[in-house]
Parts: C-alpha cells; structure tokens; sequence
C-alpha cells in the first residue's frame, strides 16, 4: 500500500489498466485530481447546498471571521467556486515552477512529479482549507481578471487540440480510404463534414433569431456577421489548390470543426450580453447574502453554453493526458513528444501483474512545466465557465455580466481562427521549414 501512496506510479490505476507508460499513468492522475477539484465546485454551487450546511448543528456561522464554526457563505455558490480553483490553480502552478527543465527521470525532481500522490493529494486539501480563509472581497474581483486571461487562453488551447483532433480523424480515415474500401470511408467523411456545417448554419441562424431581435443589439449582429464571414473565409482556404498541394490531408472536415466551434464561442459571448433585450438567455441570479434578492425562485447557476463548456474542457483535459500527436507543429506548440515515433517502449511485467514502465528514461516525452501551466489554465477557465463568466461585487451581494466577457471571448475565436489560417499557410510561407 505504501507504494501505492508514495511510489513512482498509482498502483491503483495500473491495476486496472494494462501495462502503461509512466508518463500517461502520471498526467491522467493530475488530470483526475482536477476533475475531482471540479465536482467539487459544481457540488458547492448548486442552489440548496447552503441550506443543507445551516441544519447540521454548530457548522456555520453568520459571521465573516472564521472564529469557531465556518461561514458557510464562502462555502458555496460563486465564493466557493473562486477558492476551490484558487485552489486548483496555486497547487499545479506551485508544479510549474518545481519542474522547470526537467529532461528527464533520472532528475531527481520527476520522482516528485511521477510519485508521493497521497502526499500531493494532501497538500492539494491544504490549500483548499486555506483558500477558504481568504477573506471576501478584492480577491474575488481580483481574481475574476485572472480567471478571464487564463479562460482566453485556454480557449486557444482547446482549439490546438480540436485542430489536432479534426487532422488527425481526417488523416487516419483518408489512410484507411487509401487502404480499401474507399467507397464507404469517402462517404463517411462526406457526411460527417455535411453534418458540422449543418449544425453549424443551424446555431448561426439561432443566434440571429435570439440574440439580434432588436435595433439596439448592434454588436451582436457584428459579432455573429463576421465570425459567419471568417468561418467561410478559412472553408475556401482549406480547399485551396496550393494549400492542398503543401497538405494533402487538410481539407473542410477540420475546416467544419473549427467552424462548429466558433460558433459555439460566439454564442458562448453572446450569453454575456449584458442587455437583456438581446440577450434574452441572460440570468438573473441572486447570491446568498443578506441584501440578496428575498424571491423564493431559486437562481439558476448555469446556462446552456457553460453547460457545453463544462463538456469540452473535459474532453479537452483527458485528451492533453492521454494522446501526443503526431503533428510535428502541434508538439511544437503543445511542448510533447511525436507519437508516430514511439516505439511503445518496454512492457514490464511481474508474476503477472499491470505495472508502469518507465518511458522517460532519456528524455521526458512532454514538459512538465507546460503541462501544469495548461491545469493551471484549465483551473482558471472551469472557473470562468461555472460562474457564467459573470463579475462578482466586491460584498458578494450581487453579480454583473460585463463587456469584457464578450470581448475577451469574442477576441479568443478571432485569434484560434487566424491560429487554424497559420497551420494551413505555414507551409506556403516559410518553404525552407519542414512541415510534413
């Protein structure tokens, strides 16, 4: 058992798994402990909890000291969502600085990044208790402007992986066209790109219809007009003859992917529109505190975009811990290993048993640092998205949904457009670089 807790890889997980590298084993069990930090917020922001802290006896205290019982204001709702990923974020970036270039296991600070997870999991639980004496306030509002920069960018880093995703699900289905049985693989990419565009002009007409029902709401029918224009302008840029002839396997399936989630990320700002007459989907929530609204409506706390997004960066974390790709510019970005290189390394085995072998012997297959500061990113925008991306007052006692939200998303999809412009570009540019 005690290898388990302070070992060089979870025996728990390599129990139940195949043999694995040391090195995924590691990230996907950050990545849970990330996950895990955000159960726990999205427990602590549902409406009721608070009520259900106040009957059990002596816990909470009206009080905004920490004197004797806990005040149970900071306990849930969007005070407790800020600690929480305060939380979050101090422990990975405290990772972040430890692990600045490491090359490799044999540094003695990779046995502290592949092992002693009970200790780590308790200094994860120590700051989370201290991040819930930190008193209410400047730092909510403070650490809003955080959680705005590292959502803006985590928002690009989603859209490397779903670039990355989108090539290589073109790639791997244009092989096995080439492989056989063309006929059905064609068809399938058909399809699957005709169904993105689909959904895409579906939501576009959506947002015109709610959130562009006035005369007034002139930003918003700028905003969806230009990210409608731009996602055409980069369709006829993949199909391109030169851009085709510098990358084969690019084509308007990735270019529909990347269209699909710049929409959503438009609606996503829309839903930040600080006027209710156009934006219709604006919530009005009340916080729990004494010049709270006195309503018996419970408050909504989530909308359908933070919905949404709370299911991309999931699929985005899990992806950042078990994939290295092999594209050669998103390595170089991302900071891993080309996976079309790996030979898959040894695989040890004793009297029978899973184990984790160590794959990092000469060098790391990714940077840890890089790989922490994207959970600490992470961190700030699950934040973000489970507040509604709203600013709180500086007493708690009330919530705005500020431009700079809009802005800030707005100004994300601006840049992973020209980011995806660059990756089919790159090539035709700078023609002395290898991009294959």
């Amino acid at each position: 058992m005690a290898s388990c807790l302070c070992g060089t890889a979870p025996c728990l997980l390599c129990g139940c798994c195949p043999s694995t590298k040391n090195s995924t084993i590691t990230r996907l069990t950050f990545s849970f402990f990330l996950l895990l930090g955000t159960l726990v917020a999205c427990i602590m922001i549902i409406p009721g909890v608070e009520n259900g802290l106040k009957k059990i006896p002596l816990l909470c205290s009206s009080s905004t000291t920490f004197s004797g019982s806990l005040n149970c204001d900071v306990m849930v709702g969007h005070q407790a969502v800020y600690r929480m990923c305060f939380a979050l974020a101090a422990f990975f970036f405290l990772f972040v600085i430890l692990m600045i270039c490491v090359r490799s296991s044999r540094d003695p600070r990779a046995i502290v990044q592949n092992g002693f997870w009970f200790f780590k999991f308790l200094i994860l639980v120590g700051i989370t208790v201290g991040a819930f004496y930190i008193p209410s306030g400047t730092f909510t509002i403070v650490w809003y402007y955080f959680g705005m920069v590292g959502g803006f960018l985590f928002i690009l880093i989603q859209l490397i992986l779903i670039v990355d995703l989108a090539h290589g699900w073109s790639q791997s289905w244009l092989q096995h066209a080439e492989n056989g049985n063309s006929k059905c693989w064609y068809a399938a990419l058909i399809i699957c790109t005709f169904l993105l565009y689909a959904a895409s002009i579906t939501a576009i007409v959506f947002l015109y219809i709610y959130y562009t029902n006035s005369s007034e709401c002139v930003l918003n029918k700028l905003f969806i007009s230009l990210n409608l224009i731009f996602c055409v302008i980069i369709s006829i840029i993949s199909i391109l003859p030169k851009v085709q002839d510098a990358q084969p396997h690019s084509g308007l399936l990735q270019a529909s992917v990347i269209t699909l989630y710049t929409i959503f990320v438009t609606w996503s700002a829309m839903a930040n529109v600080p006027d209710k007459i156009c934006n219709p989907t604006l919530l009005a929530i009340a916080t729990n505190t004494t010049t709270a609204s006195t309503s018996t409506t419970p408050a909504q706390w989530w909308d359908a975009p933070s919905i949404v997004g709370l299911a991309i960066y999931i699929i985005c974390t899990l992806f950042i811990s078990l994939r290295s790709s092999s594209n050669r510019q998103v390595n170089k970005l991302m900071l891993t290993e080309d996976s079309s290189g790996d030979t898959g390394g040894p695989i040890v085995e004793s009297g029978g048993e899973n184990r984790a072998y160590d794959n990092e012997e000469d060098s790391v297959s990714y940077s840890y640092s890089f790989f922490h500061f994207c959970l600490v990113l992470a961190s700030l925008y699950i934040m973000m998205t489970l507040t509604n991306w709203y600013l709180p007052g500086y007493d708690g006692s009330y919530l705005t949904s500020p431009w700079s939200a809009v802005w800030v998303k707005i100004s994300a999809s601006w840049a992973g457009l020209l980011l995806y412009v660059w990756t089919l570009v790159a090539p035709l540019i700078l023609r002395d670089r290898d991009f294959s």
